[in-house]
């Protein structure tokens, strides 16, 4: 395999042209007509059906390093097998017993740390740049969106090993964007439920329906490919990764965004993803953008 700087993480970063098809995806030309067809397409995706996907965003010469680049990543997941429910809070024998809070998952997925990913990875490139920044944003019919003010949990590599899965749950921020970077020999499906909730109404009914194995009418499945670029709503769309099997893991890297600036992660559900906290997670000033149960 060639070693060109391109495939190696001790090399310079690699700009926003090398990295992106712009001539497909011009990120640089915001008001040209090409980037404008490519924002209404992505909007009118996201209005009928929850989400979009852009294929071969990464260009295709870069899929092999986008690989490895996670690959090599991986090993520094936080790996903690537990007990867990869709909001991934505490299953508390006292909510009612038809509450989905009481249904029980086994979470056996593992985060890659925003803060052990390095600068010159791929990964970093696309969630560090503006115009990708300015981008995402146009294609939710967004003024802007800023980067989680979260140390942990901004950008991070989902990895699902065999015999695993990411149970049922909703995300801490508002806009999700993600990239498929490795996929496994069989199984890991996303699988999606889109605006079954909103900010004022946890519809718990719904929820409940779709976790205990009903509720299939509103489910939706997605193909994904490494490379390709994912937008879509979760924080307010039940989505999950379904049982992994084969020999080799699922990865996929998570480029967290929100409306609002400042947005940190919750430092209950902090330590549960990374086993850790940090000062940023108990501070008082730490906005939230709403008072869903997570």
């Amino acid at each position: 395999m060639s070693t060109s700087p391109a495939r190696t993480l001790a090399s310079p970063p690699l700009s926003l042209d090398e990295v992106v098809d712009t001539e497909r995806y011009p990120l640089t030309d915001p008001g040209g007509g090409r980037a404008r067809r490519v924002v209404a397409d992505a909007r009118r995706e996201l209005a009928a059906v929850g989400c979009t996907v852009l294929p071969d965003f990464v260009r295709p010469a870069l899929h092999e390093a986008l690989r490895e680049q996670c690959a090599a990543l991986a090993p520094r997941a936080h790996y903690d097998v537990e007990t867990v429910n869709v909001y991934n809070i505490d299953v508390d024998p006292d909510l009612p017993a038809d509450h989905p809070g009481r249904v029980p998952f086994r979470r056996g997925n593992a985060f890659v740390a925003r803060d052990l990913i390095p600068h010159e990875a791929l990964i970093s490139v696309l969630y560090q740049d503006e115009a990708f920044q300015r981008f995402v944003a146009d294609c939710f019919g967004l003024p802007r969106l800023h980067p989680l003010a979260d140390p942990l949990s901004g950008l991070v590599l989902n990895v699902v090993r065999p015999g695993m899965e990411h149970p049922w749950h909703f995300d801490t921020n508002e806009y999700t964007v993600s990239m498929l970077t490795q996929q496994p020999d069989s199984g890991g499906e996303f699988e999606y439920c889109p605006g079954i909730r909103t900010a004022e109404a946890e519809n718990f009914g719904d929820v409940r329906d779709v976790i205990t194995g009903g509720g299939r009418h509103l489910v939706s499945r997605l193909p994904l490919r490494p490379g390709d670029l994912q937008l879509f709503k979760g924080r307010y769309s039940l989505h999950r990764v379904s049982p992994v099997a084969g020999e080799r893991d699922r990865h996929s890297a998570i480029f967290a965004y929100s409306e609002r600036p400042g947005v940190v992660g919750s430092a209950a559900r902090t330590r549960q993803l990374f086993g850790r906290v940090l000062p940023q997670h108990h501070a008082e000033h730490a906005v939230r953008t709403d008072e869903l149960l997570d």
